[in-house]
């Protein structure tokens, strides 16, 4: 997903899920394999730091934007599905709260186990705990999951996960229970019960239940787009207070109930998220880490120009978390625009492209390593292929040739869209392609309403920088969510931001998810990962780490890898809750 994962279920996966622990393993070397030696950033990788937390206390999160969504049908943006899950509701299925390759380990739920399928894996049953409750005290019941599946389909309600759209029979066309209509293929024979009908066989399915889609909405408190500023909780906290772009404070859920719950251990008695903070305002607190900020952890990744601040003083070091995005970062192209409509011109921007720069302005070779393919290492065994074999540095020459032979020798001009905290990485891509002749202004967006303006399918510019994380390791999770041409929108676009549509790859991609042998379907990914790049709908920048340094007061925390390297909200809390200052 925007900006997803490294985990690690059935034994028709076991090949990929070796793979995935293969690029989630521990150690202080750079992932690239390019023998740069010892990392200072990966002190703590795999690792949680400060010990066990202290019940009490309020924990803060410095923030220098608000969500994206925190409606659970909206919901998919990596720190905000870590926050919404981990905090506010519940799903079938989770990931468990470890550090390492742990954290990619499936765990039940709301559900009582990990489901069971039937007929070919077309069939997926689940039967939810007893004593399940909102924050009301009223039953969460099999109706309440059914029902924000559904509503997960309406149009009011774009940019969420769209695994039901995908596999669920029957979704066509669907437009969500607004006029009373229902799936069919989601049934509930009683209120412990939900089952599934899919159109085709998903051996994955229980990775799919993880995401927000599968949280509780009970209809009577649905209030459509309204519900992104109060979602009702079945996690062990709730909103007590939520102003946009200033403050979000979540207090305890007093109907939630520990023993039903192995996953969070919700150590804080108060979480509040302060919004609308400068970047390097925010590291400056957290390396100083006195009076509350000692009991703060950061929402966002620590600035490039903060590292050698952080690195360079062992004290400070001990506190930073840096565990792979397992995202790549890359430039997405418009392919349905011209010049981008011509393969060439694509080829000259993945030619003149400088990824060292753009690994400097993302916090250097410490905090990331260059990407040389589009699905992330985790995918191929532990380390990209390097199929294209351009320099690092990119080849002016080659791209100038390219953009000769696309009829545009003397280049052109263009606009490129990143995230306000991207700004440097824009400003790296905006000179390395200026060398070769293509012009670029760049237009920087607030990154609460950044996935929501590059989504507008219409109105976006010609490139933007983004990236993509797979759900759990399997290429079936990221290249046809980013490739698909059937699945782009008008709103709301997700993932296929160079809107690519291509028969070829997609009846290649259909081939690959009708595979039954699971080693098979692996390889082929990765065969079919080297033929998109060929036909450069985007051109592959960097492999991030989530660099997050913690005030001195902070205990359990770690970056989990199934959430992109963002803290594990579920176990994070205070060494002592008496310096937290409320």
């Amino acid at each position: 997903m925007n900006k997803r994962t490294c985990t690690a279920l059935a034994a028709a996966l076991v090949a990929t899920l070796a793979l995935g622990a293969a690029g989630c393993s521990g150690g202080t070397q750079s992932t690239d394999g390019q023998g740069r030696g010892t990392n200072p950033a990966l002190a703590n990788q795999g690792a949680a730091i400060g010990g066990t937390p202290t019940k009490g206390g309020t924990l803060t999160v410095l923030s220098n934007q608000d969500f994206t969504h925190l409606d659970p049908a909206r919901n998919w943006v990596m720190g905000d599905m870590d926050f919404g899950t981990r905090l506010l509701y519940r799903t079938l299925v989770t990931y468990r709260a470890e550090p390492g390759a742990g954290g990619g380990e499936l765990t039940p739920d709301l559900a009582a186990d990990l489901g069971t399928s039937s007929n070919g894996a077309r069939t997926w049953t689940f039967r939810l705990k007893e004593g399940l409750k909102y924050e009301d005290g009223s039953p969460v019941t099999a109706h309440d999951i059914k029902y924000n599946v559904e509503r997960s389909f309406s149009p009011d309600l774009p940019g969420g996960p769209d695994y039901a759209a995908r596999y669920l029979a029957g979704a066509e066309g669907y437009q969500g229970p607004a006029k009373g209509r229902h799936l069919d293929s989601v049934k509930v024979p009683d209120d412990h019960t939900i089952v599934f009908e899919l159109r085709k066989p998903f051996a994955e399915f229980p990775y799919a239940t993880v995401l927000p889609t599968f949280a509780p909405v009970p209809k009577a408190r649905d209030k459509g787009p309204r519900y992104d500023n109060r979602p009702f909780s079945s996690g062990p906290y709730r909103i007590e207070t939520y102003a946009r772009d200033k403050q979000l404070v979540l207090v305890r859920n007093p109907h939630w109930d520990p023993s039903s719950d192995t996953v969070r251990k919700a150590y804080p008695d108060r979480i509040v998220v302060t919004m609308g903070l400068k970047g390097n305002q925010i590291d400056d607190r957290l390396i100083a880490s006195s009076g509350a900020d000692s009991s703060a952890v950061p929402w966002g990744k620590l600035r490039p120009e903060s590292a050698s601040k952080v690195l360079t003083r062992a004290d400070v070091r001990a506190r930073l978390l840096a565990e792979s995005t397992n995202c790549t970062e890359m430039v997405q192209m418009h392919t349905g625009r011209a010049p981008f409509d011509h393969v060439k011109a694509r080829q000259a921007v993945q030619y003149a492209l400088d990824r060292e720069a753009v690994l400097t302005a993302s916090g250097g070779p410490a905090l990331g390593d260059p990407a040389t393919a589009l699905m992330p290492g985790s995918l191929f065994g532990g380390k990209q292929p390097d199929t294209l074999k351009i320099p690092l540095a990119g080849d002016v020459a080659k791209a100038r040739q390219l953009l000769k032979e696309a009829g545009r020798p003397d280049g052109f001009a263009t606009s490129i869209t990143v995230s306000s905290g991207d700004k440097g990485v824009g400003e790296a891509i905006q000179q390395a392609l200026g060398r070769a002749g293509i012009k670029v202004t760049i237009e920087t967006v607030d990154p609460s309403a950044f996935y929501d303006t590059i989504g507008d399918t219409e109105n976006r510019t010609d490139l933007v920088y983004t990236g993509w994380c797979p759900d759990y390791p399997s290429g079936s999770t990221f290249l046809p969510f980013v490739f698909d041409g059937r699945y782009i929108k008008e709103k709301g676009n997700s993932g296929n931001h160079s809107l690519f549509r291509d028969k070829a790859t997609m009846k290649r991609m259909d081939e690959i998810a009708a595979m039954t042998d699971a080693r098979q379907a692996s390889k082929a990914w990765q065969d079919l990962d080297g033929r998109i790049l060929a036909e450069a709908p985007t051109a592959p920048a960097v492999i991030e780490r989530m660099p997050l340094l913690l005030g001195t007061n902070i205990a359990g925390a770690f970056g989990h890898t199934s959430f992109g390297g963002q803290i594990d909200y579920a176990t994070v809390g205070l060494k002592d809750p008496a310096k937290s200052g409320r």
